[in-house]
């Protein structure tokens, strides 16, 4: 009989997400069964059973997906980019490795072929077999899958995709260079003219002053930036932000332009709709006094 695995960040049948990042608060889900423990390369990797929230991926302690909720996030990552660009036919995702934005961006029949580039070779793998709902977009044809370092694979490519999405961890960690000017300067290289960028922005809640600080920047290097949010409750605060930029100085990222029909979206989406899109980058006014100065 297999010994029952065992996590730090476990005990007496919960998981406790404490992170310096959010200081001062916790989020903590019951616990059925602890599925995979492992340490990757570059992260701890952890997967659990919740009683209420079906499958769960933690990298280094910090809640990444849940089979209940993950759609909100990996919906409107994808679609408030893909939606933003009159014709998306080459797409390039930069982690990601559960498979959920690529889920998403198939969906659009414009797409010609779509590339995921993430570090860790754990993530997919462990994804595949735990979270098969989300993973499902690595088996669609027209996508390709590269390990690797996403600032690196960037290098040299020029004009290439119409649409790149980050779906990167938080700033701190694998990730950490997904936040820095040269992964922007580079991306906004690899877009074609009309190039639209879509990046994982945090939590208005919890991490304003760094969202001013990365909106500001992309200002410097595109003419178009915004930041639209969703509801998602197993992230810190229920909330998270997409940074949204376009090489178009006439693009409208808050309008969509592209629009699926009542019966697509709800073919297709479980959160995202037209209304959504453009209700998402309507800001509290604490957000918007300090975002929009």
């Amino acid at each position: 009989m297999a010994t029952p695995l065992t996590h730090p960040l476990i005990n007496d049948g919960w998981f406790i997400e404490k992170n310096g990042q959010w200081p001062g608060q916790a989020m903590a889900l019951k616990v059925e069964e602890i599925l995979h423990v492992e340490k990757s390369k570059f992260q701890d990797v952890l997967v659990f059973q919740s009683s209420n929230y079906g499958n769960v991926l933690v990298l280094d302690g910090v809640i990444q997906a849940t089979e209940r909720d993950e759609f909100s996030y990996q919906e409107m990552i994808t679609h408030l980019a893909m939606n933003s660009h009159p014709n998306p036919k080459k797409v390039l995702v930069i982690g990601g490795g559960d498979g959920g934005v690529l889920r998403e961006v198939v969906k659009h029949d414009t797409v010609d072929e779509v590339t995921l580039v993430d570090i860790d070779e754990a993530v997919p793998r462990v994804s595949k077999k735990y979270l098969p709902n989300m993973a499902i977009g690595f088996q669609h044809p027209k996508a390709t899958v590269h390990i690797g370092d996403g600032l690196e694979f960037l290098r040299g490519k020029v004009n290439m995709y119409d649409v790149i999405i980050t779906d990167s961890s938080d700033p701190d960690g694998p990730a950490e260079g997904l936040f820095g000017p040269e992964f922007f300067e580079l991306q906004k290289k690899a877009l074609t003219e009309k190039g639209v960028f879509s990046t994982q922005g945090e939590c208005m809640w919890l991490h304003l002053p760094l969202i001013k600080k990365v909106k500001d920047f992309c200002k410097d290097l595109y003419p178009v930036v915004d930041y639209a949010y969703t509801c998602i409750p197993t992230y810190p605060s229920g909330q998270i932000g997409h940074i949204m930029c376009s090489k178009d100085p006439n693009a409208v990222l808050r309008e969509p332009l592209r629009r699926w029909t009542p019966e697509q979206e709800d073919k297709l989406c479980r959160y995202y709709n037209a209304e959504i899109h453009k209700a998402a980058f309507v800001l509290p006014q604490f957000a918007k006094k300090v975002l929009n100065e």
